[in-house]
């Protein structure tokens, strides 16, 4: 009998090398992906007994995600680990506009394309599991990582609605939501002296299992940890002038050092 057959992206390290090593942990042969090198994730996945295939490319453009359903070919997917994006520190304006593009076309054009690509073709068999990697972020109007958070608040958003379009189906949607974690998320994105990056993080590890659990169970969302359960609930009531000078404090460019 063949394995079940997962896609993972962002999988080179953090959440994503995480998720891809529960799934090959319970069984799943692995398709992985980042815009990373991914011969190291690649090599300890293969250690656990499963067949791992890679792809190094840019999963924001239409190119990178249709070299990634290439390399899928005809295997039915089983799970679906959408879990590629990044960030972007400092304010809007010193931004470059190429980098915002980016993120924006990372976290959500290339996600959107690579889900309805393979969410199709659940569809069509009616059955198949998809976790989308959001963020408590899309909560908060994000003062010095306002793009970050806007398209989180997109994905979060889309994850919901696309979820209760296919509640009449055997495919479930469930939207991972973490809070600040111990990935090199702060470095890429330019806010390693930041207050959010240098206090108490949370673990790769303990995100992901709780992902895939809330996966597993069909859960349509999951936020990980107690303390970002709290901080997501308090953001449903709070105004959002508050909530932005909240996270400017934890976001803006040198607070870690204050």
């Amino acid at each position: 009998m063949s394995r079940n057959f997962a896609i993972v992206t962002g999988a080179s390290s953090g959440i994503g090398f995480e998720l891809a090593r529960i799934a090959a942990e319970n069984g799943h042969d692995l398709l992985i992906a980042a815009d990373r090198d991914l011969d190291a994730a690649a090599t300890k996945l293969r250690a656990l007994g499963v067949e791992v295939d890679a792809v190094e490319g840019d999963l924001a453009t239409p190119e990178g995600v249709d070299r990634l359903l290439a390399a899928a070919g005809d295997r039915k997917v089983d799970a679906l680990f959408a879990n590629a994006g990044h960030g972007l520190g400092h304010a809007f304006l010193d931004q470059d506009f190429a980098d915002i593009q980016h993120v924006v076309d990372t976290n959500i054009t290339g996600t959107l394309y690579l889900i309805q690509k393979v969410v199709r073709e659940m569809k069509a068999r009616n059955a198949g599991r998809v976790l989308i990697t959001g963020s408590i972020a899309g909560y908060m109007p994000g003062a010095f990582q306002a793009v970050y958070n806007g398209t989180k608040a997109f994905i979060d958003s889309f994850g919901w609605a696309l979820a209760n379009e296919l509640k009449e189906t055997e495919v479930t949607i469930s939207i991972l939501m973490p809070g600040a974690t111990d990935t090199d998320f702060f470095d890429r994105a330019g806010m390693s002296d930041t207050s959010v990056a240098t206090g108490k993080l949370d673990d790769p590890v303990k995100v992901a299992q709780d992902g895939y659990n809330a996966m597993m169970k069909g859960e349509s969302e999951v936020v990980s940890g107690w303390k970002n359960k709290i901080q997501s609930s308090i953001a449903n009531v709070t105004p959002a002038p508050v909530l932005a000078e909240m996270h400017r404090k934890m976001a803006e460019p040198g607070s870690g050092k204050r």
